[in-house]
């Protein structure tokens, strides 16, 4: 949920969550809390790269919002800035949609792969596939060349290396704890000033594919701490992915919160209390 307050936006990340473009039910007790506090500690370990925070303490939030307890550790206040109108993806693995484009034809976003990978295979060397932020309907891959006729030459270039540096590097910060990162999304936005800004989400569990590394087995999908596990269970309920969607039954629930918690124990190294 977003407010406009003065020059800034206050962002309230909710537990409602969504698969196939559709908000499911119920929620995800506690999701809005782990996505803004892993939000929060990522953009804090990247603090060179400028990002949207103005403040992430509710005591620091104008008012009225500062008087509302249930917007603890699940809200940031943040810059108003112009958003740059592409997703900016990396992936290290082939997963998702890259493993379905590859078995088609052999590249990913137009990037010619080597011959013979399999699904969930580490790819040669981190490679950037842009989308379009779709306003209705689903997002859709892009090649290096659309993204620059989107955005500009000289901007899908600055993208396309801070992409790929904030990918690897949190990365090889993850794998040291026992995840893997498979792919990730990162949206960026533009100051007054031009500047490129990190904004949205960094680094979670709706935002990346996270795997856990010692039972990581190429040649098929991948148990995963992230919303591949909810996406899976949609898949084999035989629902069209047309609405009404099915109710999520506890077990689903609860397995998707357990996936999320641990992700964010093993990457921040202390467990979050809800």
């Amino acid at each position: 949920d977003i407010y406009a307050v003065d020059d800034g936006l206050l962002l309230v990340a909710t537990d409602r969550i969504s698969a196939f473009d559709c908000v499911l039910s119920p929620g995800i007790p506690g999701r809005g809390v782990i996505l803004t506090q892993l939000s929060n500690f990522w953009f804090e370990r990247f603090a060179d790269v400028p990002n949207h925070l103005v403040a992430t303490e509710r005591s620091r939030f104008p008012r009225p919002y500062c008087d509302h307890p249930e917007l603890d550790r699940r809200s940031v206040l943040v810059h108003r800035l112009e958003t740059i109108p592409i997703e900016c993806v990396a992936r290290g693995y082939l997963s998702g949609s890259g493993w379905k484009e590859y078995r088609e034809s052999g590249t990913v976003c137009g990037i010619r792969l080597p011959s013979g990978l399999r699904e969930s295979d580490r790819l040669p060397e981190a490679i950037f596939t842009p989308a379009t932020k779709a306003t209705e309907g689903h997002d859709e891959n892009i090649s290096f060349d659309r993204a620059a006729g989107v955005v500009g030459g000289p901007t899908a270039e600055l993208l396309r290396d801070l992409t790929l540096r904030l990918y690897r590097e949190a990365a090889a910060y993850a794998l040291e704890r026992g995840i893997i990162i498979a792919d990730t999304k990162f949206e960026f936005g533009r100051d007054a000033d031009g500047r490129i800004v990190w904004i949205d989400e960094a680094l979670t569990p709706d935002s990346s594919r996270f795997w856990p590394a010692d039972s990581y087995e190429p040649g098929h999908g991948q148990p995963s701490y992230d919303k591949q596990y909810l996406r899976d269970w949609l898949e084999a309920s035989g629902w069209s992915k047309q609405p009404p969607a099915p109710v999520l039954p506890p077990e689903v629930v609860e397995g998707t919160l357990d996936r999320y918690r641990e992700a964010y124990r093993q990457l921040t190294g202390r467990p979050i209390e809800l």
